[in-house]
């Protein structure tokens, strides 16, 4: 009986039928591998992962709903992961205003990727609200420029921020960062890019968690192939915008561009479901 593991001449076969499947799904859908590219580079350049455009991109192609929450949520992993590091270097974080964040944040993303909810009624709400962020952080005028001007929250009110967020995240399936960002601004929690470090690991832990509440959910999905193709794209991608975000931009265009990023993504999805 030929062992085909070690049969070089089938090997070879197989590694050229493996290139040819995955080459054919490139070409198949190299829009979408296009977009989820440079969501990845735009959203990574304000701290974001991105997982907000995934899913409003997804919506197009017909994928089944549940298979789209756990596909933007790993896409989310693969950008944000490197982004931590990258801000930990540049020590960017405050631990101790970090940590009440993800406190109750990281059990209720779980709680909430596990709970089963409407399509249609999670993006028209999804829409509206990212909207009004979008608006409130345009036109907010003050720009937070030093320590001495940022503002400490207490545990509570951290710790409830974090966990409503947190959940809303899980159940949805994004890392929550396109809804912290803009209270913080709001609330003067940090510097800009200091809350672009903050929203980055809070999306990491939060998509994790809410990933897993998912998988632990029978109705879980998931296109390993195509994934895979679209992870490896984001991570390229949110390499670029991590370092380009940092060196070229400054607060002023960190924060318009977050409110510009938020505004796209509501208008697409309202569009869609409400027209």
């Amino acid at each position: 009986m030929t062992n085909y593991n070690l049969n070089p001449k089938n090997r070879d076969i197989f590694v050229f039928m493996k290139f040819i499947a995955v080459l054919e799904i490139v070409i198949n859908n190299w829009h979408l591998i296009l977009l989820f590219f440079l969501v990845a580079v735009l959203y990574a350049s304000v701290g974001f992962g991105g997982g907000s455009s995934y899913l409003a991109i997804l919506t197009l192609t017909g994928i089944a709903f549940t298979q789209i929450r756990s596909t933007a949520l790993l896409c989310n992993i693969m950008v944000v992961t490197g982004n931590v590091f990258f801000f930990q270097q540049q020590k960017l974080y405050t631990w101790k205003k970090v940590i009440p964040l993800v406190l109750f944040s990281i059990p209720l993303a779980f709680i909430g990727g596990y709970v089963k909810i409407n399509q249609t009624f999670f993006f028209i709400l999804l829409g509206f609200t990212l909207l009004f962020a979008a608006i409130t952080m345009w036109i907010s005028k003050k720009i937070i420029a030093s320590e001495e001007d940022t503002r400490t929250l207490s545990l509570t009110k951290n710790a409830s921020y974090g966990g409503v967020i947190g959940f809303i995240s899980g159940m949805v399936g994004i890392g929550g960062g396109i809804f912290l960002a803009p209270l913080l601004h709001l609330t003067n929690w940090d510097r800009p890019k200091k809350i672009a470090a903050t929203a980055s690991f809070f999306i990491l832990v939060n998509s994790i968690s809410g990933l897993i509440g998912q998988y632990a959910n029978p109705n879980f999905t998931i296109d390993w192939k195509l994934t895979s193709i679209l992870l490896v794209t984001v991570f390229i991608g949110g390499q670029i915008g991590t370092r380009t975000g940092k060196t070229f931009f400054t607060s002023i265009q960190l924060k318009k561009a977050t409110a510009i990023l938020i505004a796209f993504v509501s208008v697409q999805v309202l569009w869609k479901y409400l027209f």
